[in-house]
């Protein structure tokens, strides 16, 4: 476990030992770890220039461990300073690189081809991470994995970075059982996401900067992607997403005015009702009858006044339920 921190295996090993003893000789550690004592030695000289163990005076010489949570505390404090200077780093050489060849000059240079489904996730993720304002993103199957499993990685940034997130969806994907609930989980730490219907393609936009669109052929996702770099091409995208977004529904939780009578279920089914889903599609959804569905949205229809299911999503965004 403290390789992590850069402890490796035979330093943990002596430094666990010790802990759990608090004090020890070199004899004490050599009966327990087995190791020779000029190998013990080195070990313990080393832990002692990191800092995880203290030398007692007196002889013989006794060895104490520094408590692992200090020590814990500490070496993370250390990687973290790293991570920081790394990161630093990295994008001053990003940005003299760029300062060097500020425009891809040849078309072919426009467009990357990333091939391998271990690549795609983690330029995805890699996406995500150096995007500075924004993701922007068009959602619609067939996926690569598992789209009920959520996006983690979308999680930490929204929960750590606050970076914004707008996707919209296409309403089949909704019709998956468990997406809804996946959807509203990302919505509740912050997610902003609207439904479509006939969403036209798969993509992902990092601020203005690069966008990815997984390869679909012959109606199946393949094992790659285009990474589009600024240019025409990239500003095409995101003004589709952007007139997309303009067109589609917001799904959002009701908010804290939710009239009395409405219930949890309800609050699902009025989102899936303003995003313009059929009653078939609502009912796999939320995995009950399409007859119950029916009637709820009738009573619903009812109590609001509209004469059509439009009217009744239409006057629940109104009234802000949704």
């Amino acid at each position: 476990m403290w390789h992590v921190v850069g402890i490796p295996g035979p330093e943990e090993s002596v430094y666990e030992t010790l802990a759990r003893r608090r004090q020890a000789t070199v004899n004490e550690l050599l009966d327990e770890l087995g190791l020779s004592r000029a190998r013990l030695t080195r070990t313990l000289r080393r832990l002692v220039d990191r800092g995880l163990v203290t030398r007692l005076p007196g002889r013989p010489a006794r060895y104490a461990a520094v408590p692992p949570d200090q020590v814990a505390a500490s070496l993370i404090a250390e990687r973290e300073r790293d991570l920081l200077r790394l990161r630093a780093h990295a994008r001053e050489l990003a940005e003299e690189i760029r300062r060097r060849d500020p425009v891809r000059h040849h078309p072919a240079e426009l467009v990357e081809v990333i091939e391998g489904a271990a690549n795609v996730r983690a330029t995805f993720v890699r996406l995500q991470r150096e995007a500075r304002v924004q993701i922007r993103g068009l959602d619609r199957p067939p996926y690569l994995d598992n789209p009920v499993a959520g996006n983690a990685e979308e999680n930490q940034q929204l929960t750590d970075r606050g970076l914004t997130y707008r996707v919209v969806y296409d309403q089949a994907a909704l019709a998956i059982p468990g997406r809804m609930a996946e959807i509203w989980q990302g919505i509740q730490r912050g997610e902003r996401a609207r439904v479509a219907r006939d969403v036209p393609m798969k993509l992902v936009i990092c601020d203005d900067r690069l966008a990815l669109v997984p390869v679909l052929r012959d109606g199946y996702l393949a094992d790659a992607a285009y990474l589009v770099y600024p240019s025409s091409l990239l500003d095409a995208f995101s003004a589709l997403f952007e007139a997309l977004w303009e067109r589609a529904v917001a799904i959002n939780r009701i908010g804290q005015g939710r009239p009395a009578g409405l219930s949890a279920r309800d609050t699902d089914l009025i989102g899936l009702l303003a995003s313009g889903a059929t009653d078939e599609t609502i009912a796999r959804t939320l995995g009950c009858s399409v007859r119950t569905v029916h009637r709820r949205v009738h009573q619903i229809m009812a109590s609001v006044g509209a004469e059509t299911r439009f009217q009744a999503g239409m006057e629940a965004v109104r009234r802000g339920w949704v």
